[in-house]
This record gives structure tokens, C-alpha cells and sequence, in this order.
């Protein structure tokens, strides 16, 4: 039961043939089973979930059905605000907040009704690393590698089977990493495709919020939930929002998928660039039209990326830092520093990198319908190493990431294979602003004719 899809979940529920109450306490005893190994939940909201079950059970019998998610259990991102619950950002300072309000994707989400299980872990403030006072999340194909920064709850919760579906949040590559990670399916919208009202910032004209599922479709029908326009936020969008679902299952026949050579294997692990490989093969024996592009400046926009995120974090944190210094781990406090420490002229210069990525990446667009890179440079690191990817110039590590945070592309990152040491390998697809829904039709054609994202961990229970 718990690792079942979304649509094949909400099938069974609204023919009554299971019961939302039956399917949360499931999920809240299998968090109970694997929290002592995993640490993904911050807190879990057992009385609210079942009660929240209970209400969709009584009004699915009534005739009152909502939709796919009614009575779906989901977890949260701790950077998202809750009324119900403390949101600590993963931080000292903040671990006893408890909001005056919940923020607006999870107000949607529950108005679609959809059962919350509880908070999942985040790095500190959504930056690289976890506070010294978190025990970090363990990655459920092997706890001695990374599950991704910054949503880390948010992708073991999905692949442990400890949630249906997750919310985390992409300022650099923070739902694609742990996607990635985790071998689950993250969906980045456009920036501003979902509100931001009620969500702690990183760095607030880089920051997305979007979904953690075990399938494009999937991410798909939580998208659409939670998206569109929000009068606490006057930077959501307000563009009409698609039927996501629709897309799942339609034909990719004449779809063109662009693919930049060089961008995708120079210095990158072997097993990424065959994973990128394999999936152009699958992608175009279902009628997809791969074309040979160039990504124009893609370097200077993931160098420029920290001029801009740094000046941003340290914006969102001028209340409480440097007055509360101590309260801080040394990953975020440097970010901090750093961004105190640019110059007008180099943000200026970085705004205006990005600027021009952006322009050329339009251009692109006019060529091709998707592009298909990479998610990460690497195979999943083993914890031991993974100090030396958090510190100093990121500009490699987020290749992939980062530059497509800066044009606020939507994109998709899958389960594309895995490595000889059994850790997932990922797979990712760009589109142009506000086409996630033709990321969700090409990433389910993928998905129909693999079965990489139906892999499940090792785990005991």
C-alpha cells in the first residue's frame, strides 16, 4: 500500500474500496516502524491526520469526492508554515516557532483534501547542511550517502513509503538533488507558478516550491493543487492553471528533445551520461525528435547564481544574524558573510548574467520543445566526501541545477538507472516557463516504458 501511486491510491479510495482512514494509520505506523533509522519527520501530526482522514471518508460515502488527493496522506518541507505545527527550518533559532498562519500550497492541499502526516526535514534555513543540533535524514538505499540538500525529509519521506507525495522547495537544486538522491520524481515549477506566502526564504528571486512523488503524473496532480495566484504573494503568477493530469499518458510523437553533447559528459560520472543516453534512446522510440543544441553561458549563470543567493539569504536574515550568531551552523553563517561581502557592482553583474542566460535559454526554446540533462555531476556521494561539495566555488555542483533556477525554468528530474553500487542515477528535463505540463506528458511517456521509478529501497520494513 504505501508505495502506491497517487492515481492508483485515489482509484481505490474514491471506489471505496479502501479507506483514508485505513491508509493513514498504515502510513503513521510505518513512520513509527522507521523513524528510529531514517529521521525524516520533524514532527508528525498523527491526531490531526486521522482526523483529517475520518472527515474525507465520511464525505467520499456522502458523494462528496474532491478529487485525486482527498484523502491522500502527504508531508511537508519545515521551511512551509503551519498553524498546526512548529516550522523550524532546520534551525536553533527557530525551533519552537509555531506560525500564526499555514502557508498557501498547504492550504490548497488540504483544501483538495489531501491528509498531512507531518513536517520533514530540511538542511539549515534550505541552505546545504543540516544544523549541528538535526540528526540528518538517512538515505533509505544506503545510509552511509547524502539524501540530498536542502529537502531532504521531503525525498527519503517519498522513497521510504513514508508519504504518497512531499513538498520541498529549489533554490539551487534543492528538490533535484534529493530526487536524484532518493531515485523519486521531483517536479520544479516556473518561479512563481506556486506561492511563496508562508514559506521561509533562502533566497527569495531564486526560490520554487514544488513536489516530491514517486511518478511525473503524480507530481503532476499535486501540482496542480497547490499552483496558480495568490493575493498574499504578488509574484505568483497569474497564468491560468492547466490540467496536469490530462497530459499523463498522451503521445510525445514529434516532440522535440534537445540535447547538448558536451554540456552532459564533460567531467561528468560515466553512469550519469549513460543514464542521459538511455533515456534519448527510450525518449525517442516513442517518437520524440532528438536535436543537437547548445546551453549558451550555462557556466557564467551557475557562477553567477552565488552573487545573487548570497546577497538574498543574507536579506532574509538581517532580524537575526549577525546578533545571533552562535545560533548558527558554519555552512549558512559563511553563506551569510559572504553575501555581506559582494560588492554592488558584482550583484549587478550577476543580475545581468542572468539576464542574458535567461534571454539565450528563450532563444533555445524556439528550437527545441525540452531539453534533456543531467540532474547531478556525480553518482549519489558517500557521506564521507560530502563536505568537500558544500564548501567553496558550487559553480560545478549545481551545473545542472542552478542555472535553471536562475530562469526560473520548470523542470523534472526521474529515476533514470542505477549505479554498480545499487544508489539511484537520475535523469532530468527542462521545458520552457509554464510548460510543466508538457514535462509531466514527456516524463510519464519515460515512465510508462521504464520501471526505474517503481524500484523500492532495502528496507526492513
Amino acid at each position: 500500500m504505501h508505495y502506491s501511486s497517487i492515481t492508483a491510491l485515489a482509484r481505490d479510495i474514491s471506489a471505496r474500496k479502501v479507506s483514508p482512514v485505513e491508509v493513514t494509520q498504515h502510513m503513521l505506523n510505518r513512520i513509527e516502524a522507521l523513524e528510529p533509522q531514517l529521521n525524516a519527520y520533524v514532527t508528525v501530526t498523527a491526531e490531526r491526520a486521522l482526523e483529517q482522514a475520518a472527515t474525507a471518508e465520511a464525505e467520499i460515502a456522502a458523494g462528496k469526492y474532491r478529487g485525486p488527493l482527498h484523502g491522500v496522506p502527504l508531508s511537508y518541507k519545515d521551511i512551509l508554515y503551519t498553524d498546526f505545527a512548529k516550522t523550524t527550518a532546520g534551525t536553533r533559532i527557530h525551533k519552537d516557532f509555531r506560525p500564526g498562519y499555514t502557508a498557501t500550497v498547504i492550504q490548497r492541499l488540504e483544501a483538495a483534501g489531501a491528509v498531512t502526516l507531518g513536517k520533514v526535514k530540511t538542511t539549515e534555513q534550505a541552505y546545504a547542511n543540516h544544523h549541528p543540533d538535526v540528526t540528518a535524514p538517512s538515505n533509505p538505499w544506503n545510509a552511509g550517502h547524502w539524501a540530498g540538500s536542502s529537502s531532504s525529509g521531503s525525498g527519503v519521506s517519498v522513497a521510504a513509503g513514508l508519504a504518497f507525495a512531499s513538498l520541498g522547495s529549489d533554490t539551487g537544486g534543492s528538490i533535484r538533488f534529493p530526487a536524484a538522491a532518493n531515485g523519486v520524481t521531483g517536479l520544479k515549477p516556473t518561479w512563481g507558478r506556486t506561492s511563496r506566502h508562508g514559506a521561509f526564504e533562502l533566497a527569495a528571486s531564486l526560490d520554487h516550491i514544488g513536489p516530491f512523488a514517486r511518478s511525473a503524473e503524480d507530481a503532476g496532480l499535486v501540482l496542480q493543487a497547490m499552483a496558480g495566484a495568490d493575493i498574499n504573494d504578488p509574484t505568483a503568477l497569474t497564468a491560468p492553471v492547466p490540467d496536469y493530469g490530462a497530459e499523463a499518458g498522451q503521445s510525445i510523437a514529434g516532440l522535440r528533445i534537445g540535447i547538448d553533447r558536451a554540456y552532459i559528459s564533460e567531467g561528468i560520472d560515466p553512469a550519469n551520461v549513460a543514464a542521459i543516453e538511455e533515456a534519448a534512446r527510450v525518449l525517442q522510440s516513442l517518437g520524440a525528435v532528438l536535436v543537437d543544441v547548445t546551453v549558451e553561458d550555462w557556466k557564467a549563470a551557475a557562477k553567477a547564481w552565488l552573487p545573487i543567493c548570497a546577497p538574498e539569504t543574507a536579506t532574509a536574515h538581517e532580524a537575526t544574524f549577525p546578533s545571533r550568531r552562535d545560533d548558527y551552523g558554519e555552512t549558512l553563517a559563511a553563506l551569510i558573510d559572504m553575501g555581506d561581502g559582494y560588492s554592488s557592482r558584482e550583484v549587478a553583474r550577476a543580475h545581468q548574467t542572468r539576464l542574458g542566460f535567461t534571454a539565450k535559454l528563450n532563444a533555445l526554446f524556439r528550437q527545441v520543445d525540452l531539453l534533456l540533462i543531467p540532474a547531478t555531476i556525480w553518482r549519489v556521494p558517500d557521506l564521507a566526501n560530502w563536505a568537500d561539495y558544500a564548501e567553496g566555488d558550487n559553480s560545478e555542483f549545481i551545473r545542472f541545477t542552478g542555472p535553471f533556477d536562475m530562469s526560473g525554468s520548470p523542470t523534472v528530474t526521474m529515476p533514470g538507472g542505477f549505479d554498480r553500487n545499487g544508489l539511484p542515477v537520475a535523469v532530468q528535463l527542462v521545458a520552457p516557463k509554464l510548460c510543466e505540463g508538457r514535462l509531466v506528458r514527456a516524463g510519464s511517456a519515460f515512465q510508462k516504458a521504464t520501471d526505474w521509478h517503481l524500484r523500492q529501497p532495502p528496507l526492513a520494513s
